[in-house]
């Protein structure tokens, strides 16, 4: 088929407004990815110690290749859905369908453990909010916090890309602001060397910490998934992306190494025994590791006691946004999810007055209530304290969470380098203005396509981190995959009842799709560069067939 003649087929659909700016694209990005640290660095410190660093260091390689492979797919296919959207494209409907589903146990997730983590940095301001201290109160104001971004989420309020930009950019000069001064008056490279001999964990530990760690750089595909409103963003994305990915990871491994290294300002509280505890581990106990960047920042010299004071407001701000996006953000995948008859028309339903998705907003809040109550029982409750201690090895609320979170972004992630590959080899016309190094280039089917190095390097890192999730976290190597195995039950009895394909794909025109995307990006010399492929294609094709006897 001609271009010109496969151009005129395609029909114009209604498309988000593109209003995100590069600047708006990676504050979108950051508001996300930058919260995790926040929750992180304490979950990390208490798990892996002395090799807190290198368990950032691990599970930040493994982030470089996540970012590039997000970078290239949402660049070629600037469409909202993000990961869910590739492995649906690249691999079919099922694993489609499972991708989106570890996609939305991260969302429910973000809005649990965001929340619950905006509580604690407030409860260091306000001790009444503390969970240690008033585990009732902290849940109640939680459980709180998630029915009203729920409800503002119905109603059609949420987050102005132009607040997180201003957010964003205070965050940033501050979490640069804590590392400046405390690397220049308190860090000390004998005091991590030693830390790191003296207090290097079991192998069991680095898993954990390794495990812990990916949690830390969750999110880089909030800017996939704001790819349908980003401006040009073929040429927009690589650049937010690389940025955010660089911002990300120099933060993560500095935290980790000033954390190790650094001296407090002023004396450490003693623990129960009546002994001074270094501050990585202080920062790493349940008391703290719901806010150790706040508790870091009040023991870094001179600036410290400005610190104690705007740090745990700004961190709450930033993990409110956060805790928001995965309302919005698993709200818009069911919808998408529903859309593809991945799941139940019911997640299409809008609300009548206000427009908006109200039953994937309920729906999936709802699961995160769950998941808030599972998370505080051992606490509320010293009965079924005792339960966990003996089941799950006494894991603290927090952990809890960071357990599924870890497990559902190592589960998506596996599949999205999967999905990458195979986008390679049979969407080769796709123009990529951005591409992954190092590539093997080859022939595929007639066609010349390059076979990316490093998303086979970061598949083997992520499905290691899957498997220290299940080795090391008793409550995920049960729940993580109980929602998956759910999940496709309740998939396949769905599409089985709606008399479609169970194991296979229904038919899609990714032709017409890519060309719709392109077109609505208002990247139409891509879109040129696509149809004059796509034509080359099929001549090639119809010159084979010719010859054929």
């Amino acid at each position: 088929m001609a271009a010109s003649a496969l151009g005129q087929r395609v029909v114009e659909e209604p498309s988000l407004r593109r209003s995100v700016t590069p600047w708006g694209s990676f504050a979108w990005g950051y508001s996300d990815v930058g919260a995790d640290i926040f929750v992180g660095l304490g979950l990390v410190l208490g798990a892996a110690a002395g090799a807190s660093n290198v368990a950032f260091l691990f599970a930040g390689i493994v982030y470089v290749c996540i970012g590039l492979a997000y970078t290239e797919l949402a660049a070629a296919y600037p469409v909202a859905g993000g990961g869910q959207y590739f492995v649906f494209r690249g691999l079919g409907d099922i694993f489609g369908f499972i991708a989106g589903w570890a996609v939305l146990l991260d969302f429910t997730i973000d809005i649990v453990l965001f929340a619950w983590s905006c509580i604690d940095y407030l409860s260091k301001l306000i001790p009444v909010l503390s969970f240690v201290a008033h585990p009732w109160v902290h849940f109640c104001v939680v459980l709180t916090v998630i029915g009203g971004l729920a409800a503002l989420n119905i109603i059609g309020v949420r987050e102005s890309s132009a607040f997180n930009e201003i957010v964003s950019g205070l965050d940033v000069v501050s979490e640069t602001s804590i590392l400046f001064f405390g690397f220049l008056f308190a860090f000390d490279p004998e005091l991590l060397v030693h830390t790191m001999q003296i207090a290097w964990p079991s192998t069991f530990g680095l898993m954990n910490g390794v495990s812990l760690a990916i949690i830390s750089f969750v999110g880089l595909e909030s800017i996939s998934q704001a790819a349908q409103e980003t401006q040009r963003p073929a040429s927009v994305i690589p650049r937010s992306s690389i940025g955010l990915i660089l911002t990300i990871l120099i933060f993560a491994l500095a935290y980790s190494n000033l954390a190790l290294g650094m001296h407090p300002w002023h004396a450490l509280p003693k623990d129960a025994l009546g002994h001074t505890q270094p501050l990585w581990q202080y920062l790493g106990n349940q008391d703290n590791n719901g806010a150790a960047v706040a508790v870091l920042a009040s023991y870094v010299p001179y600036f410290g006691t400005l610190a104690a004071l705007y740090v745990p407001v700004l961190g709450a701000i930033l993990l409110l946004i956060s805790s928001n996006s995965g309302v919005f953000g698993s709200s818009r995948i069911a919808y998408a999810m529903s859309g593809a008859q991945l799941l139940p028309s019911l997640f299409q339903r809008v609300h009548p007055r206000f427009r908006t998705p109200a039953v994937s907003i309920a729906a999936f809040c709802g699961v995160g209530v769950v998941e808030l109550v599972f998370a505080s029982l051992p606490s509320l409750s010293p009965p079924v304290k005792l339960v966990y201690a003996h089941f799950f090895r006494g894991e603290s609320g927090i952990t809890f969470l960071g357990d599924l979170y870890a497990f559902g972004a190592a589960a998506s992630y596996s599949f999205v380098f999967i999905a990458l590959i195979a986008l390679r080899l049979n969407d080769a016309q796709s123009p990529r203005k951005f591409k992954m190094p190092f590539n093997v280039p080859f022939t595929y089917r007639g066609n010349r396509v390059e076979f990316p190095l490093v998303a086979v390097l970061g598949f083997c890192g992520i499905a290691s981190i899957l498997a220290f999730t299940m080795i090391t976290h008793a409550i995920g190597r049960i729940a993580g995959p109980t929602w998956i195995v759910c999940g496709i039950v309740g998939y396949m009895v769905y599409r089985r009842y709606k008399g479609l394909p169970v194991l296979r794909s229904q038919p899609h025109d990714w032709r017409k799709a890519q060309i719709n995307i392109l077109r609505a990006a208002g990247e139409l010399e891509l879109m040129d560069e696509y149809l004059t492929n796509v034509s080359r294609m099929d001549e090639r094709a119809a010159t084979v067939n010719a010859a054929a006897p």
